[in-house]
């Protein structure tokens, strides 16, 4: 049985992260891999393996979802556990850096 891409919420990788925030608005995979690349600055590319691995597995976690399907493409976006998921993370990640700018000031 598959590993859920997501097996605690507090485990996301960044490749995930921006997969799914990309996914704000439904694309198709083309898209999403240059729009993963243009939201993360160049920081984050990935290929079409990645890629089709990573919506395998977030559609089969319930993150994701095919909204329309034409002859040569599926077009994703996310569900409503999806759009959960990421705000969530969101909110952490915003937690998790302001502890280390607390820390980082104290250093200083």
């Amino acid at each position: 049985m598959a590993r859920p891409i997501i097996s605690k919420p507090d485990l996301m990788t960044e490749t995930t992260f921006y997969i799914l925030l990309s996914l704000v608005e439904p694309l198709h995979g083309y898209v999403v891999m240059k729009k993963v690349e243009e939201i993360s600055h160049g920081t984050v590319t990935i290929g079409p393996g990645t890629l089709y691995g990573a919506f395998s597995k977030l559609e089969k976690d319930g993150l994701i979802e095919v909204v329309s399907q034409g002859s040569r493409r599926k077009s994703y976006g996310l569900t409503t556990k999806g759009k959960q998921v990421l705000v969530d993370q969101i909110n952490k990640f915003s937690i998790m850096a302001d502890n280390g700018q607390k820390v980082i000031k104290q250093l200083s």
